[in-house]
């Protein structure tokens, strides 16, 4: 759990001018580079989580216009299947009511 330890050490520290900090540098037994190393460790986490974030939303706004058009898609498949359902059964009815007629 050193990272998190680290974590919590620049976020003790962020409000902290420079002699501030060299004092607490000095009471923990730290380096200032190690702290300084830290805190960018912590910026470009933080700014690689905010990018995730941002990709994620994309990701989820593609799937959702994706299932959309799906959705259509599958709609307009149901509406066709649907209106050959229909013509099969009418079909039918004109075979029952009429017999079998030859196409001229």
């Amino acid at each position: 759990m050193v990272f998190g330890r680290q974590v919590c050490r620049c976020i003790a520290n962020c409000p902290l001018n420079a002699a501030e900090l060299a004092e607490y540098c000095r009471r923990k037994g730290l380096y200032l580079e190690q702290v300084a190393a830290w805190r960018a460790s912590c910026v470009a986490a933080n700014a690689n989580a905010a990018e995730q974030a941002r990709e994620q939303r994309q990701q989820a706004k593609e799937d959702k216009q994706r299932i959309k058009q799906l959705e259509k898609e599958l709609q307009r498949k149901e509406k066709t299947l649907a209106e050959a359902a229909a013509l099969l059964v009418l079909r039918k009815k004109a075979q029952a009511t009429w017999g079998e007629q030859e196409d001229d």
